[in-house]
């Protein structure tokens, strides 16, 4: 006698997980033409039209409120993404040598090419369900957005030429800055007036 193996149970959750993440997807590759794959959850796959600079997310929001150009910014859990041109993931290595922060754990990094990240939910789809931590837009990305990613200036551009977008090196720097920061606050405890650390209830 043969045994035969029951189907997997659908739960109504999951049926609507999947639906989502098919209209997650197909948003992203009609309106945007960005390459996707697998899930749930959706998955934006790095190194075609964009890559990603990913930092620890208290050092992201200190970094959205310097004057420093940038693209589009998702949340996931403790983690920020700020999506950078094509190409710079491998160059963040280098640049971080460049600007002397060679060595320093910054807890900052890059994903490329073969990469992925979850997709947030598209601008304009209610979070309905959603998990705490699961991925949003801060700044949400427009068609076209690809353009305008930060990147390294091109021959004859950066300070005595026109510039074609935000400079990827003033953001990594800038990024390094409060990443570097953010690692001193958690490691220095909060003191009172007098010098003794302060305790919280």
């Amino acid at each position: 006698m043969a045994l035969t193996v029951p189907p997997p149970r659908v739960t109504p959750e999951d049926a609507h997980t999947d639906t989502n993440t098919r209209a997650y997807a197909a948003w992203y590759e009609r309106v945007l033409g960005w390459s996707t794959a697998g899930g749930p959850p959706a998955q934006l796959i790095t190194g075609i039209g964009f890559d990603v600079l990913e930092l620890p997310a208290d050092a992201g929001a200190e970094l959205l409120r310097r004057p420093v150009a940038t693209g589009p910014v998702a949340l996931m859990g403790r983690r920020m993404r700020f999506l950078v041109a094509a190409g710079s993931a491998e160059e963040l290595e280098g640049l971080l040598d460049w600007l002397e922060w060679g060595g320093v754990a910054l807890d900052l990094g890059a994903v490329g090419t073969g990469g992925r990240i979850t997709a947030p939910v598209p601008p304009g789809y209610p979070v309905v369900g959603s998990p705490r931590g699961a991925a949003v837009w801060l700044r949400p990305p427009e068609q076209g957005c690809e353009a305008l990613l930060p990147s390294l200036p091109g021959p004859g551009q950066g300070a005595a030429g026109p510039a074609r977008g935000p400079d990827l090196v003033r953001l990594v720097a800038a990024a390094a800055t409060e990443c570097h920061r953010a690692r001193l606050r958690r490691r220095t405890p909060l003191r009172g007036a007098a010098g003794q650390p302060l305790a919280f209830s």
